[in-house]
């Protein structure tokens, strides 16, 4: 007995005369309806695969069309210390917003400190010592050029010996190199680090890139600093923003077709965590053919 497409997907079994479409006779009824099943399997190849919801949303964009891409932070950096240390004391917690120049994770620092005291006490002292000898140059003339020449020489020597300690002293923090959050430490207090071995993570996410792969023909009229409707899905919903188009790929990728775009919007209270996926809106209609 004929079975119908039910059936054929995992369905009860029915004949097909019991069907209130039957066209004729079983063998004239199989011939009608194999290619409305193939229609049919190609229809649902198409929904899981995504690519009909796509075409349709194209379709009812008369004004536009809404490319889809995802968010990224405006900087997302690892920072690390610039010589070999073990770590003393993490000054923040994961979540923390910090501004530039703070420090977030020191190394073990007491011998730089030491250093930095020694060579402070000898440069005051060398200061005084000099001052002392210009007055009396300047004034009982027995102290001579030379001898003034000589502590001056000394003194300086004494700062530049006083301002390398305290360079090398800042070389066991690891400061933020820009406002932002702490998104990670990737080491504990006690741990010995190698120098250059990373130890926290940060993020600038007061602005976020919108990253979108378009259509080639879409993304050929964008130029940078052009202003662009977004749609970034947040907590409660899509939110929408401004960008600013700052970089358009000079080179098409052949194998899809697709442009790369990157458009910069302010996300000055946080509205949007980057790595969301969100919607770009362009002119014009895609090729379909």
């Amino acid at each position: 007995m004929t079975t119908n497409y039910c059936q054929r997907m995992g369905g009860a079994a029915r004949p097909l005369a019991a069907s209130p479409f039957r066209l004729g006779s079983a063998r004239a009824s199989r011939r009608d309806w194999r290619p409305l099943l193939t229609g049919v399997a190609a229809l649902r190849r198409l929904l899981c695969l995504g690519l009909l919801g796509g075409v349709l949303a194209l379709a009812h964009a008369s004004d536009g069309v809404w490319a889809p891409g995802l968010t990224e932070p405006y900087r997302d950096v690892t920072l690390a210390a610039e010589v070999p240390g073990v770590v003393a004391a993490r000054l923040y917690r994961e979540g923390d917003f910090v501004k530039k120049g703070q420090v977030i994770v020191e190394l073990d620092k007491r011998l730089e400190e030491l250093a930095v005291q020694r060579h402070k006490l000898v440069a005051d002292q060398l200061k005084t010592d000099l001052d002392g000898t210009r007055y009396v140059f300047e004034h009982g003339k027995s102290v001579s050029a030379e001898d003034l020449a000589k502590k001056e020489v000394e003194y300086r020597v004494a700062v530049v010996d006083y301002q390398t300690a305290e360079v090398e002293l800042r070389k066991r923090q690891v400061r933020a190199p820009m406002d932002g959050y702490i998104t990670e430490f990737l080491v504990q207090v006690g741990e010995s680090r190698k120098a250059q071995d990373a130890v926290v993570r940060m993020a600038e996410t007061r602005r976020c890139y919108f990253i979108s792969n378009v259509d080639a023909k879409l993304g050929a009229e964008l130029r940078v600093g052009q202003a662009v409707p977004l749609e970034i899905d947040g907590s409660h919903g899509p939110v929408a923003f401004e960008g600013k188009i700052v970089f358009v790929s000079p080179v098409v990728d052949p194998a899809s077709g697709l442009l790369r775009v990157k458009a910069l919007f302010e996300n000055p209270d946080g509205k949007i965590r980057p790595g969301v996926a969100g919607r770009i809106k362009l002119e014009g209609k895609p090729d379909v053919n």
